[in-house]
């Protein structure tokens, strides 16, 4: 069966785990980066991985490196102070990866 991760502060994903998704929670991007090679290299079950957009910003490499791949779906989620815009550029991206142009707008 496959899972869904979320990597964040503690505050952020205690509300995931409370949904029966797999909490990891990271006091700093190295502890998010060593999470996540964790998480991709010891298991293919994970489908989603959610990360918080505060630590992703500092992972862009690693994070580049699933973006063509189907499995698992690496998705930027704003932390508790909001969202800083990384989120849906990346999915401004995705989608025009996918369909050859932006169809969201600006």
């Amino acid at each position: 069966m496959l899972k869904i991760a979320v990597i964040g502060s503690r505050e952020t994903v205690v509300g995931f785990k409370a949904l029966g998704l797999e909490a990891y929670p990271a006091a700093d991007a190295a502890e998010a980066g060593q999470i996540l090679r964790r998480l991709t290299r010891e298991s293919e079950d994970y489908a989603i991985i959610y990360i918080e957009e505060t630590l992703a910003g500092q992972l862009q490499s690693e994070i580049d490196r699933f973006k063509d791949s189907p499995k698992p779906a690496i998705i930027l989620i704003p932390g508790r102070e909001g969202s800083i815009g990384l989120g849906q550029s990346a999915l401004k991206a995705a989608v025009e990866r996918a369909v050859g142009t932006n169809i969201l707008g600006e």
